[in-house]
């Protein structure tokens, strides 16, 4: 399976919207949401950069995203996500 960075970015602006919804800290909202921003224009495959272990060179990529777009582009999913969508899905649906 090969995703691409757009796709990758859209999984962490969706990770951040949901960590809104939980009333989550602002910052590690706003570290989501910068890395979606770098990934989504960086230049090259962030996929083949995660699979050469050298995603920190990428800038707003810190420790725990790492380990997520790690497992993401390694197993083609993110528990981490999948659980925060089954957490704020009913909370979504409320807010309709």
């Amino acid at each position: 399976m090969s995703i691409s960075n757009t796709e990758i970015a859209s999984i962490l602006l969706d990770i951040a919207s949901r960590l809104k919804l939980k009333k989550e800290n602002a910052f590690k909202i706003r570290a989501y949401e910068n890395a979606a921003d770098y990934i989504r224009d960086w230049p090259s495959s962030v996929e083949e950069i995660a699979i050469a272990g050298r995603l920190r060179e990428v800038p707003g990529v810190g420790e725990a995203i790492d380990k997520k777009i790690t497992e993401l582009v390694k197993t083609g999913k993110l528990e981490f996500y999948e659980k925060l969508k089954m957490e704020t899905d009913p909370l979504l649906k409320n807010r309709q």
